[in-house]
């Protein structure tokens, strides 16, 4: 799977190794650093506490981080619009991290194609 195949379609599906990997830790990895350089160049707001490149970050990995969280749910078997339980307060984000983030996928091919080997 290539960049813009993992990054930017929602066709497919996406193992939980990959969704660790590929997606969770590099997102964290770059937030934190562009947070520390908010911090450090003053480019913080200080009544909102949100820094200009961090948030510039989180816009652009907005489309990027639904369009794999709905491949992971197809791994799951379940429809991408499973990606709409977030907005249940608490629970929901709850229910999406143990859902794509420690819950196997299913074995062998599902509706939503082969699953992915790495």
């Amino acid at each position: 799977m290539d960049f813009q195949q993992f990054y930017l379609s929602a066709q497919g599906r996406v193992s939980r190794k990959q969704w660790w990997l590929w997606l969770v830790l590099p997102v964290f990895v770059v937030s934190v650093i562009l947070s520390i350089i908010d911090s450090a160049t003053g480019m913080v707001d200080q009544e909102s506490g949100a820094g200009v490149l961090s948030g510039i970050w989180a816009l652009i990995m907005i489309i990027p981080s639904i369009l794999v969280d709905i491949k992971r749910w197809h791994d799951r078997d379940k429809s991408g619009w499973w990606m709409l339980i977030v907005l249940v307060p608490i629970v929901g984000a709850i229910w999406l991290l143990i859902e794509l983030g420690f819950l196997k996928g299913t074995e062998g091919p599902n509706r939503f194609g082969p699953p992915v080997t790495i």
